[in-house]
């Protein structure tokens, strides 16, 4: 990463596993503290190397644990999505933790056991010249891999309170390095966006709140120092045949991107281009002409930053084999696991996108 130039990385600083993967994680080293010892490599290798890290405290879907698996171990499988934000039996366990949050409404105070885990990565990394900031949870929304229920609907604000409060509570623990929200960009607007889609008009995802984001409310958070947009070229590109009157248009820049670049300009704050993401070599050559485009336009507007999804690197190694414990992340002939978005050192024409 030094060497292709990467100054901040983002990363998870989380792995959770549940009770029918315990085996697999003893014998891999992959118990609570140990993980946590793991963790500890990376920070001091991205300080042995003047590279910032970007820490994620935990994930809106079930990949490597995230907040679902919160709701299963303690308010049970039945459960929607959402109580990981309301759920009075979490915060109760919580309040045994620290009485010093009692005042809060319960509505208000974030996940009792998320901010177990969450002090604990902060007091433990606060202190290392490796943290560029704390980020509450990648792409929080009203549903993930469970569905949402109806507290969590368009207009009720949920997550932004969730957003405030969990931002208060770390800001309590560090008040020096930056804070974001991980979220996506979304907007709750009164009249969004409408487009036409098999015969029937539907409003914009990204505009009508479904979500549960109010980017322009939470951008706005005393404690929420600069805002991400992901912008995941694939997805949109692919997009635009299906909405023709969509602000998504081929060779022309995001529309969102530029409503988020207004809206976070109103408030103050940076805004970061997180997780450009491309489906593959052969996608990206076929679009770096909007690809650039895009990155001229974060730059021009002076965008906090720019970071790709995600870093890929050849000719590695293993060290005692690879245990699969949940997903593929195994080696293959030298490479960096691939999510179907690794850039690679020898895709020059993407690289060069980006320098």
């Amino acid at each position: 990463m030094k060497q292709a130039g990467v100054k901040v990385l983002r990363t998870w600083g989380f792995n959770a596993i549940n009770g029918s993967e315990l085996a697999g994680a003893l014998q891999s080293g992959l118990t609570y503290y140990q993980g946590l010892q793991r963790l500890d490599n990376v920070i001091k290798t991205a300080e042995k190397y003047d590279i910032k890290v970007l820490l994620a405290f935990t994930n809106n879907w079930v990949g490597y644990g995230g907040m679902e698996l919160y709701i299963n171990w303690i308010a049970g499988s039945n459960n929607t999505h959402d109580v990981f934000y309301t759920d009075p039996r979490i915060v109760a366990s919580y309040r045994k933790f620290s009485a010093s949050l009692l005042s809060y409404s319960w509505k208000l105070i974030p996940n009792s056991c998320s901010e177990k885990y969450v002090r604990t990565i902060v007091e433990r990394y606060k202190d290392s010249p490796a943290i560029f900031a704390w980020e509450l949870m990648n792409e929080a929304r009203c549903l993930g891999d469970l569905p949402a229920g109806p507290a969590c609907v368009a207009g009720t604000n949920l997550l932004p309170q969730w957003y405030k409060a969990q931002s208060d509570f770390v800001r309590s623990l560090d008040p020096y390095h930056m804070i974001t929200t991980g979220g996506e960009g979304h907007f709750f607007w009164a009249d969004p966006e409408t487009y036409w889609l098999d015969g029937t008009l539907v409003s914009d995802y990204n505009f009508n709140g479904d979500a549960g984001e109010n980017f322009d409310l939470d951008i706005t958070f005393p404690n929420i120092d600069f805002a991400p947009v992901p912008s995941n070229m694939a997805s949109i590109l692919n997009l635009i045949p299906q909405v023709p009157t969509s602000q998504y248009k081929t060779g022309v820049l995001d529309g969102s991107m530029i409503i988020s670049t207004v809206s976070a300009n109103r408030a103050g704050k940076p805004l970061l281009l997180e997780e450009f993401g491309v489906d593959g070599l052969s996608e990206v050559l076929l679009n770096i002409p909007p690809a650039k485009a895009w990155v001229e336009h974060a730059l021009d507007t002076k965008h906090a930053g720019i970071m790709p999804w995600q870093f890929g690197q050849l000719g590695l190694s293993e060290n005692g084999g690879n245990r699969l414990i949940k997903y593929a992340d195994a080696l293959i002939n030298g490479a960096s696991p691939n999510d179907g978005f690794a850039i690679y050192p020898n895709e020059t024409a993407v690289r060069d996108i980006f320098t």
